[in-house]
């Protein structure tokens, strides 16, 4: 990252304010580098009955038998979506995930507080019952998807994986998974509007929602990163999770700083000249799928 960008996002502060939110986004849409003429875009398949059970598959031409990469985006358990009109987010991870030899898939999710715990869980579990049972017809190999989730769509990526219960098939169904700034234990996590808007206000119903302890005992590989301009909330639970990983396995996690980024830079950066984040994950594809 180069400094003049470094500066840039230390100067927006790490609270998830209207400000950090909204310059995060216009710097790296300037920088976004936009979908080649060589990759195809199918837009809203539907994988489940409810309107946000939406998918966008990228694929470059000719690809057969790729890894899947499957983007969940985040917004506090009770904004977002796959795709903005007239914006290159998250339409930059499909096209990047093509680019480097997958086939990319963006996803949206039901909202909170029309919809709660566990609904993620099973918007991720039908789109992966989808997508084994479709992806080749896109150049997809259905024994080698990826999950990726950045901040809400991170929780829901370790929450499928930590609670078998909701896993489409015996293991999962997937290869490996990916966490950018996530929040992995809800009993130690700071309470907040969007986090009661999903799991409920009484904190007491948090506990069984908590992936902390699945993901510990999980055997699907996993790659977790927590930003230098996180908040401060993200950050503890980064450092909760790699002291308890460490207590329980005697290793250290694969728990990637990312120096000068902040909450939203690693998933908008992709796309961009700013690679490392791209590079984290096409290496960690490439490992385990």
């Amino acid at each position: 990252m180069t400094p003049e960008i470094r500066a840039r996002l230390e100067s927006l502060g790490t609270e998830l304010t209207p400000e950090m939110l909204g310059g995060t986004n216009q710097l790296f849409a300037a920088m976004n580098t936009g979908i080649g003429p060589d990759i195809s875009v199918t837009r809203d398949l539907f994988y489940g009955p409810n309107d946000r059970h939406r998918l966008d598959i990228f694929a470059s031409s000719g690809t057969t038998s790729a890894p899947v990469l499957v983007y969940l985006h985040g917004g506090g358990f009770v904004m977002g979506d796959k795709h903005t009109q007239g914006s290159p987010f998250y339409s930059n991870i499909g096209a990047f995930a093509a680019r480097a030899g997958m086939v990319g898939v963006t996803m949206t999710y039901r909202l909170a507080p029309a919809d709660r715990f566990p609904s993620g869980l099973e918007d991720v579990s039908g789109a992966i019952e989808w997508l084994r049972r479709n992806i080749d017809t896109h150049g997809g190999d259905p024994d080698r998807i990826v999950l990726c989730g950045q901040s809400a769509g991170a929780s829901h990526v370790a929450g499928y994986v930590a609670h078998r219960a909701f896993h489409a098939t015996e293991g999962g169904g997937i290869a490996g998974a990916v966490m950018l700034s996530g929040i992995y234990d809800t009993i130690t996590a700071e309470p907040n509007q969007f986090a009661e808007a999903y799991y409920g206000a009484d904190r007491a119903a948090w506990g069984p929602a908590s992936p902390f302890a699945g993901l510990l005992n999980a055997h699907i590989p996993l790659l977790f990163t927590v930003s230098e301009f996180d908040p401060a909330d993200f950050q503890r639970q980064a450092a909760q999770l790699v002291g308890e990983w460490g207590r329980a396995k005697g290793k250290y996690p694969a728990m990637h700083y990312l120096a000068g980024h902040n909450h939203l830079s690693p998933a908008l950066s992709i796309g961009s000249d700013e690679r490392e984040v791209e590079q984290l994950i096409a290496g960690f594809v490439g490992r385990v799928a």
